[in-house]
């Protein structure tokens, strides 16, 4: 049975981490102490459901997860940190900090260590995410016991509930562009006054061309801009979008 450890300490222990080329130690005091901080654990980097969604969906929620009073997310893997900087760079999670947790002492302290012999991992951790305050564990939201690898409650979503039920969850916006179009420029500028992160697609780039872009969006030119899966247009397009939510909001 996984102990829920809500009200106690997190553990105390030095990570052995790889920093431009050097080893740093990271303890858990640096990680924690006078900050609130939420952990994400997961069995292990490059596996399917930890780089499709989970890691992918803190890094999502990390702006609003910042101004609910967070001040860093960690993701603690039974790994080494040659794999974990590996996946960090695969994953381009800028807003996430890895931790390795190569020997599993942070893991085998939180009573979160289990054997996946049939997996052929060895010893990894129970995914599970939790809210911690000054090294103190607020909060823990633990996968439910049962066979395969489920994932159900340590996800952001369920987090940022906990954290404040009222926050305004992050749009999904993707913008096909192709290189040199001023329009693409215009449409990325109003993106970022608008504090909204996005996923750029470049024509031409990535086997990704303009009858890719007419099947998806049935339109040839560029930029084409989605926001929470649904297609807003062009450049003007978006402009009138964002005049549309101001005119909504006053």
């Amino acid at each position: 049975m996984l102990e829920n450890r809500e009200g106690q300490k997190v553990p105390n222990v030095v990570f052995r981490a790889r920093k431009d080329g050097e080893w740093v130690d990271v303890s858990t005091d640096q990680l924690f102490k006078g900050k609130t901080v939420i952990v994400f654990s997961l069995p292990g980097a490059f596996t399917p459901t930890c780089s499709s969604t989970h890691l992918p969906g803190y890094n999502e929620y990390a702006k609003v997860f910042k101004a609910n009073g967070v001040d860093d997310i960690l993701c603690v893997s039974v790994n080494d940190t040659f794999v974990m900087n590996a996946w960090a760079e695969s994953q381009e999670a800028d807003n996430i900090t890895l931790i390795p947790d190569g020997n599993g002492e942070f893991t085998d302290g939180m009573g979160m260590l289990v054997d996946k012999n049939d997996l052929g991992f060895g010893k990894r951790s129970w995914r599970y995410s939790m809210l911690v305050k000054d090294g103190t564990i607020e909060k823990m939201f633990i996968e439910p016991e049962k066979p395969g690898d489920p994932f159900e409650v340590s996800d952001a979503q369920t987090m940022l509930e906990y954290i404040n039920a009222e926050a305004r969850h992050p749009k999904r916006v993707t913008l096909f562009t192709k290189p040199g179009c001023p329009y693409c420029a215009k449409a990325k500028d109003m993106l970022e006054s608008h504090d909204m992160d996005y996923e750029e697609i470049s024509l031409n780039g990535n086997g990704v061309s303009t009858r890719t872009l007419l099947a998806v969006s049935g339109a040839s030119t560029t930029p084409q801009v989605f926001i929470d899966g649904m297609l807003v247009g062009g450049s003007d397009d978006l402009e009138a979008y964002f005049q549309k939510q101001t005119a909504q909001v006053g």
